[in-house]
């Protein structure tokens, strides 16, 4: 009897002891749970306060990037508008144009009535450093064949660029050879003169400013033309201010649109990267609108790439062919056809220093087809110099006494 009522009395008291014990670790189990979750806390309010803190340095910065470049413009600084005024400008981005990876363009129209386009970016768009280039670039031109920038919005993420509406549009839509694009293709003559035009507007680019620009994103997007086709440069997010006396510019990474880029651009080894990638772009810009780089060629070649339209158009012009693209080409237009492949031609030469400037582009697609000479074939081999003749029905191919070296050296220059 007295040993169960001892057990009994030790059961009691180990149960009060475990129950004891066990309510002891919950409490600390409790505070330590309290703990963790307070530190959790603090150190989740922690993190956000120091992204917070670097998202506003960052956007600070960038301000601060605005901020100067209005100061340093002064007056001549385009119009900034508060994103309200684009929702208003743009009726709440109703009447959208387009759309890319930059972002979006609408159609709007200012309080004086006056209609304009404008190209909201995406919020995701980098640190602005483009924003920034784009406004500051085209801020130093006045050209007829440069877009007008009438304003631009900046409020942190949101951000904006206001031109001048182009009422054709962009010229990839006049050159491209599918379905039913092929009834607004454009006669050869205002081709050329397209042609002509963006050389003026590059060439000032060039060497018509008191800072080089270099656009490095030359191509039929980017090409703009307004109601009486008059083409105009756009889109210089990519573009590099320069001293006019520096030829050889420093850049990191590649820039530009895969098939206009320069070869020197993407691999330094073809050379330094210059004014001259632009004049590579346009050349490859030019034989597209006359209606080549995107044919297929039925030849027996054991190859394709971006040069194989060039090499197929140089055999035709080097064999006095007639030219046979995907547009039929009267008689008068054979010459202009044919000077605009040549330069184009010389333009796409993969060494930098063989390709002419803007100002001899400019100076060849003005003068006689006579005058010109066949580049090296593109990328294959350097063929004697040739020089072009139209004869009664078309045009014929004749060798050329005149030295190569010399056209070379006036090409250049």
């Amino acid at each position: 009897m007295i040993p169960f009522l001892f057990l009994f009395v030790v059961s009691g008291k180990s149960k009060i002891k475990v129950q004891l014990i066990i309510g002891l670790a919950v409490v600390v189990a409790a505070i330590i749970a309290i703990i963790f979750i307070v530190l959790l806390v603090r150190l989740k309010a922690k993190s956000l306060s120091s992204l917070k803190s670097l998202y506003f340095h960052l956007t600070s910065k960038n301000d601060e990037r605005v901020e100067a470049f209005i100061l340093q413009y002064g007056s001549l600084a385009p119009k900034r508008f508060s994103y309200s005024d684009i929702k208003k400008i743009t009726n709440s981005l109703k009447d959208k144009l387009g759309q890319g990876g930059y972002g979006s363009v609408y159609k709007g129209e200012l309080a004086d009535g006056h209609i304009v386009a404008v190209k909201v970016l995406r919020k995701s768009k980098g640190d602005g450093q483009d924003f920034i280039n784009e406004v500051a670039s085209i801020s130093r031109t006045s050209h007829v064949n440069i877009v007008t920038l009438l304003g631009f919005c900046y409020e942190r993420l949101k951000r904006a660029l206001i031109y001048e509406f182009m009422p054709n549009g962009s010229l990839d839509k006049f050159i491209c050879n599918q379905g039913s694009l092929k009834n607004h293709q454009l006669a050869i003559k205002t081709l050329y003169e397209i042609a002509l035009g963006i050389a003026q507007g590059l060439e000032y680019l060039h060497r018509g400013c008191a800072t080089r620009i270099l656009h490095f994103d030359i191509k039929p997007q980017n090409i703009l033309l307004d109601a009486n086709f008059c083409p105009k440069i756009s889109d210089f997010g990519q573009a590099k201010l320069c001293e006019t006396r520096d030829t050889i510019v420093s850049m990191t990474g590649a820039r530009g649109t895969c098939g206009y880029i320069a070869p020197e651009v993407f691999c330094r080894s073809f050379g330094g990267v210059s004014y001259k990638s632009d004049v590579y772009s346009y050349g490859m810009m030019i034989l597209e609108m006359v209606g080549g780089r995107r044919k297929n060629v039925n030849v027996e070649v054991s190859h394709s790439s971006e040069m194989y339209f060039p090499t197929w158009l140089y055999k035709q012009l080097e064999k006095s062919e007639k030219l046979n693209l995907d547009r039929i080409i009267a008689d008068e237009e054979e010459e202009m056809t044919r000077k605009m492949i040549v330069v184009s031609l010389w333009c796409i030469q993969t060494i930098p220093s063989n390709r002419p400037s803007m100002s001899k582009v400019l100076e060849m697609l003005q003068g006689s087809l006579e005058a010109l000479l066949l580049p090296p074939e593109p990328l294959l081999s350097s063929p004697a110099p040739i020089s072009l003749q139209n004869s009664n029905t078309t045009s014929s191919v004749i060798m050329q006494v005149r030295p190569y070296s010399d056209f070379l050296y006036e090409l250049v220059q």
